[in-house]
């Protein structure tokens, strides 16, 4: 009899337990897939809900592309000789005449060193008077020298020499070996050029972006790509300003993953496949392959095209949803490109929650059972 009672004890305490479990709910690392689909629109809620397949995948997969406009690759090279405002230029000058007008006596030449060029583009010259040097070759101003001297010495001789060039000058700042501002010269008058005088890039290529501000303008490409696309290595202009940093890009990832985390873009493109393998693959203890999802707020413009309207208008929440188990769902995954700020979101398999459920219920229940055990002795 008195087993009998003691059997009827233990059951009761079970589904005591069981109650107690299940009025408490049990921890868990976010929401199951029912109730991300309660979530949808067509449940009254405001995401869009998207079973992700090659229709999909070509429309979400679209990411925005670096690369200069026309008007930086339509600009020419600047030419190596081209005399600007700040330049410094040097000046010699024969005179074969008894009298000359700028030869001390008893040599045959002048030397007017370090002649700047002033703000508005002028050198001055004695007895040839202000001269306009900035947009002239050294060639051309040693011609309007020597024509200004023939009106007052005879047959002068003229030569002129750049010494510096810092009238045409970038400034180079960021990831880059050696910050600085540098002269626009011959062998440094396109980007790739003026990144290799500045030392080269100090963060990994394939994530390393370079941007050139121009006036009110302004442009970025892949350090890769720079050399991968030739017609990307834009002509430089003076006041260009160079800036190289790591990319910024990142997602977040959550849930029964190896490891939660911001995780940054490691490389210029992350497949759904690879930013889960980022972050250790799936929990083989707790994931469910057939719930993953990623989260994304999406433009109108796309979100129209992913549920054929056109009457969006703003971002829309979309969540995609990959399962991983259908024949084709590893290749579809392995081509859903992860963008900047999208959440890729692991649930827990239903048996995982079960088995949750019996730990805590037996746990319980062992408290019970030691508790009755007390008192029957």
């Amino acid at each position: 009899m008195k087993s009998n009672r003691w059997r009827l004890f233990k059951g009761a305490a079970l589904v005591t337990a069981l109650a107690v479990v299940a009025s408490c709910g049990l921890p868990r690392s976010g929401p199951t897939k029912t109730e991300i689909f309660s979530g949808s629109v067509m449940e009254s809620g405001d995401a869009f809900v998207l079973l992700v397949d090659d229709r999909v995948n070509l429309v979400a997969s679209v990411t925005p592309a670096l690369g200069f406009s026309a008007g930086f690759r339509n600009a020419g090279a600047l030419g190596s000789d081209t005399i600007r405002a700040g330049d410094v230029l040097g000046l010699t000058i024969w005179e074969n005449v008894r009298d000359p007008l700028l030869v001390p006596s008893g040599q045959n030449a002048t030397v007017l060193e370090e002649v700047q060029v002033d703000g508005s583009g002028f050198i001055f010259v004695p007895y040839a008077g202000r001269i306009r040097a900035a947009g002239n070759t050294p060639e051309a101003i040693r011609r309007i020298i020597t024509n200004k001297l023939e009106e007052q010495t005879p047959d002068p001789q003229v030569q002129v020499r750049r010494l510096a060039g810092d009238g045409a000058t970038v400034s180079v700042v960021g990831a880059v070996s050696a910050q600085g501002v540098y002269a626009i010269e011959r062998p440094t008058r396109t980007l790739s050029s003026m990144l290799a005088r500045a030392g080269g890039v100090t963060v990994p290529p394939e994530i390393a972006q370079v941007r050139v501000v121009r006036g009110d303008h302004s442009d970025a490409i892949w350090f890769e790509d720079l050399y991968a696309h030739p017609g990307h290595d834009i002509a430089l202009r003076a006041g260009d300003k160079i800036f190289v940093e790591q990319d910024t890009r990142s997602f977040t990832a959550l849930g029964a993953t190896g490891s939660q985390n911001r995780v940054p873009f490691e490389s210029q493109t992350i497949s759904a496949i690879e930013a889960i393998a980022q972050v250790g693959g799936l929990n083989t203890n707790l994931a469910d392959p057939t719930g993953v999802f990623v989260f994304r707020n999406e433009p109108e413009e796309i979100a129209n095209q992913l549920v054929g309207r056109t009457d969006l208008v703003g971002t829309q929440r979309v969540v995609y949803v990959l399962d991983l188990t259908r024949p084709n769902g590893m290749f579809l995954a392995r081509d859903f490109a992860i963008r900047d700020e999208d959440t890729v979101y692991v649930t827990e398999a239903p048996f995982s929650q079960f088995n949750k459920t019996i730990s805590a219920a037996f746990g319980t229940l062992g408290q019970v059972n030691s508790a009755a055990a007390a008192v029957g002795r």
